[in-house]
C-alpha cells in the first residue's frame, strides 16, 4: 500500500458531472491538474432538451476554463497510471500525490464546444425533417427523448422499442406505468420485449425489423441504450485489480480505490451500490473534496467522512418542458408538480450556479 504524499497535486481523471466539480472546489486549496479529453463539460441531464432546443446548450456545455480558472487542463485521453503518475496519449507525464479518477461513462464526443454545439444542431435538423421517428431503448434517456420530441413536434409519429417488459426498470412499476400511460396519451407507439437490428438499416432507409419480426417504418432512428463504463484503459495499469467484471472501481467508504490511501474514485464508475444518476455523482464529488482537503492539511485518517449510499431508488423522469414523473421513497406522482421541479429548467441553472458562473 503506497502512502499519500504530503503534497498538494491533486490530478482528476475525467471531466463529466463529478470530476469538474471536484477540480472546480479544490482549485484554491491545492494544485489541480484535469485530465479530459474533451474542452468542456456538460450537464448531461439536460442534453435531450438540446436535441430539440439546440440553443439551449449555450447553458449546457461549459468550458473547463471557465469554471477552473486556476487549475491545469490537459484536454488528451489517460492511457496509463503508475504509483506516482497518470501518462496521457499526448505524451504528457502527470505526477500526483492524490489521485481521483470520474471517467464514468465511454461516451465518444467531439473535443471542442463549438463541435459539439453543432452536433446538436445536426441531431435537430434530423428530427425536424422526420416524419416518423424510431427510438431504440426504454431507459431514461430514451424516455426524456421521446417525450421531449412529442411535445416540441407533436405532429411526428414516434415509436419506441424496448428489449425490457417495462420503461425504466430502476424505477417502481408505478412510476413506470404511469410514464407509459403519459407516452400513450401524446400518441407514442411502445413496443415491449423487442429489439431492433440497426446493421441492416441505414438512416434513410424506412424499413426496421424487430426480433419478433414485425417491421417499422421510420424515416430515422436514435439509439438510447447504456454506455459501457470507461475503465477499460485501467485493465493494463497498477490499478488493474481494483477493476471488477462489470468495469467498475471498487471503493471503500471514503470513496478510495481499495487498499489505495491516496487514489479515489468518483461518480459512474465506482462499485458503490446505487443507482448511476447524476445528483450522486455530485454527493460523491463533495465527500471526497472533504476528504482530500483534510489529508492535504494534514488531517488524520480517521477524520474521513464516509459517504453513506441512497438506500431507494429517487428519480425524477422528464416528460417534455412541464410534465415529469417522480419517485420518491414513499410517493410517486406525475404530472406538473413534479415538472416545476425539474422540467422547466432542467436543473441547469442551479447546476451552473454550482460551477461558480451566472445561472
Amino acid at each position: 500500500m503506497e502512502k499519500g504524499g504530503n503534497g498538494n497535486r491533486v490530478v482528476v481523471v475525467g471531466g463529466g458531472v463529478a470530476g469538474s466539480l471536484l477540480a472546480k472546489s479544490l482549485q484554491f486549496v491545492a494544485h489541480v491538474t484535469l485530465i479530459d479529453p474533451k474542452e468542456y463539460f456538460e450537464i448531461p441531464w439536460a442534453n435531450l432538451r438540446t436535441m430539440v432546443e439546440p440553443a439551449f446548450a449555450e447553458r449546457t456545455l461549459i468550458n473547463h476554463r471557465d469554471y477552473l480558472t486556476n487549475g491545469n487542463i490537459v484536454t488528451s485521453n489517460a492511457i496509463d497510471v503508475t504509483e506516482t503518475e497518470v501518462l496521457t496519449a499526448d505524451g504528457s507525464h502527470i505526477a500526483y500525490d492524490y489521485l481521483v479518477i470520474a471517467t464514468g461513462h465511454a461516451d465518444h464526443v467531439p473535443k471542442t464546444r463549438s463541435e459539439r454545439l453543432d452536433q446538436y444542431k445536426a441531431e435537430n435538423l434530423k428530427i425536424k425533417s422526420a416524419n416518423s421517428i424510431l427510438i431504440v431503448g426504454g431507459g431514461p434517456t430514451g424516455v426524456e427523448l421521446a417525450g421531449e420530441i412529442a411535445v416540441d413536434f407533436p405532429e411526428k409519429k414516434l415509436t419506441l422499442v424496448h428489449k425490457g417488459p417495462r420503461l425504466i426498470e430502476f424505477i417502481g412499476a408505478k412510476a413506470a406505468d404511469k410514464t407509459l400511460n403519459w407516452l400513450k396519451s401524446r400518441k407514442v407507439e411502445v413496443k415491449f420485449e423487442q429489439s431492433v437490428d440497426l446493421n441492416s438499416v441505414e438512416d434513410g432507409h424506412k424499413i426496421y425489423q424487430t426480433s419478433h419480426g414485425e417491421t417499422i417504418e421510420a424515416d430515422c432512428h436514435f439509439l438510447c441504450i447504456g454506455k459501457p463504463l470507461a475503465s477499460a484503459w485501467l485493465r493494463e495499469t497498477v490499478l488493474k485489480d481494483d477493476v471488477d467484471s462489470r468495469g467498475s472501481i471498487k471503493v471503500d467508504e471514503f470513496l478510495r480505490v481499495k487498499g489505495r490511501n491516496n487514489i479515489f474514485a468518483i461518480g459512474d464508475i465506482t462499485d458503490v451500490p446505487e443507482i448511476k444518476q447524476g445528483f450522486l455523482a455530485h454527493k460523491h464529488a463533495e465527500v471526497v473534496v472533504k476528504n482530500l482537503k483534510m489529508l492535504i492539511e494534514g488531517g488524520r485518517e480517521r477524520k474521513l467522512v464516509t459517504y453513506k449510499p441512497l438506500s431507494s431508488a429517487l428519480a425524477i423522469i422528464s416528460l417534455g418542458r412541464k410534465d415529469a414523473v417522480a419517485q420518491f421513497p414513499f410517493l410517486t406522482i406525475s404530472g406538473r408538480i413534479p415538472g416545476i421541479i425539474k422540467s422547466g429548467d432542467l436543473f441547469v441553472g442551479k447546476t451552473r450556479k454550482q460551477m461558480g458562473l451566472s445561472s
